[in-house]
């Protein structure tokens, strides 16, 4: 049955004075195996929306499915992409390689198919990340004046979105979602709330550390060593919440001037001390022991995944969202983690 959804106020929530005409079409959605990728399918059908899949699921068109991926496309209204691979992982040459093919691959897979069929979708939004910019503690980094960082998960950066905006597609407006930590109930947020209530949730402390073990040579020669920095729990923590994710994509869809590449995170950004004091408190823990770059290295070794994901300081705003009038849901970290805290509702029929 149809759902009968109306216009979007200023928060993205929709409203039921006035049909919204594209709630009825069909949506493509990449990539939608993840936590943000649930999420998001289940609130376009719940708007009314038809939703065809793009990936690995057994309900998916699969990649390789050049005509399926055409016809799901031609006369879509919206198409969402979120493929690739975790970064949470070791940055070995294979996974290196998989990060990066899992993003600009498909990504170019999406724009040959949105040139080549007859009714092209009039907006597409692609993932992208906010590790984009540099490491920052001095200021922070918007669409108009941040700066592009070096190293491996930046030139993946860089190379998704060099894939997504090449070429003429006239008919297709493209906006690029740089999205920071996303906290939710699954997803970034799990294994954090499982380190709180071990008595381990102190903050993430960089510093000096062997040139040689644990795959450090190894990571060195290939540009994903994460150099030596001075935080002491201090690195910035960009952070958005999936309500406001999905609200932001009702947002830029009811908006065509908004278009190009947008910072997705909330407009005031923590950082890990305060993050993980908060996460402390949620979880009961009257302790937490700070984890030293040397204590780091090894627990990511035997993790299987990176201290740069702990230790890089990421300091991005909204800043044409804000500019455009969106109006956050949960803009401060302490009032989305107790909303997090709670228990989730119980869905009614």
């Amino acid at each position: 049955m149809a759902v009968n959804v109306g216009s979007v106020d200023q928060t993205g929530a929709m409203t039921p004075d006035s049909q919204d005409p594209l709630a009825t079409h069909r949506a493509v959605l990449a990539g939608a195996s993840g936590f943000i990728g649930g999420v998001l399918q289940r609130e376009l059908r719940a708007e009314g929306y038809e939703v065809a899949l793009i990936g690995r699921s057994s309900d998916a068109v699969g990649w390789h499915e050049t005509e399926a991926i055409d016809a799901a496309i031609d006369g879509a209204s919206l198409v969402i992409n979120l493929a690739g691979k975790s970064v949470n992982c070791r940055y070995t040459e294979s996974n290196r390689a998989e990060i990066r093919r899992s993003r600009v691959d498909t990504t170019r897979i999406l724009r040959e198919s949105i040139s080549r069929v007859a009714s092209p979708p009039a907006l597409w939004l692609n993932s992208s990340t906010a590790t984009i910019y540099r490491h920052a503690e001095d200021r922070p980094q918007t669409e108009s004046e941040g700066e592009i960082g070096t190293g491996f998960s930046v030139s993946i950066a860089t190379d998704w979105e060099e894939s997504f905006f090449a070429g003429e597609l006239p008919q297709t407006r493209r906006v690029a979602l740089r999205m920071a930590i996303v906290l939710g109930r699954g997803g970034a947020l799990t294994p954090l709330i499982r380190v709180a209530r071990l008595g381990l949730g102190g903050t993430q402390h960089d510093g000096w550390w062997f040139r040689s073990l644990f795959g450090s040579a190894a990571r060195r020669r290939a540009g994903v060593w994460h150099e030596k920095r001075g935080t002491k729990g201090l690195q910035r923590f960009s952070w958005v919440h999936i309500d406001d994710v999905v609200a932001i994509v009702r947002f830029i869809r009811d908006r065509p001037n908004i278009d190009g590449v947008v910072n997705v995170c909330a407009p005031e950004p923590s950082d890990n001390r305060r993050l993980m004091a908060l996460l402390r408190r949620n979880v009961g823990a009257p302790v937490g022991l700070p984890a030293f770059r040397w204590m780091l290295e090894i627990a990511m070794w035997v993790l299987r995944t990176e201290t740069e994901l702990v230790l890089k300081s990421r300091w991005v705003v909204p800043e044409r969202l804000q500019n455009a009038g969106y109006v956050f849901r949960h803009s401060t970290l302490e009032h989305a983690l107790d909303e997090l805290a709670r228990p989730a509702p119980t869905a009614t029929r």
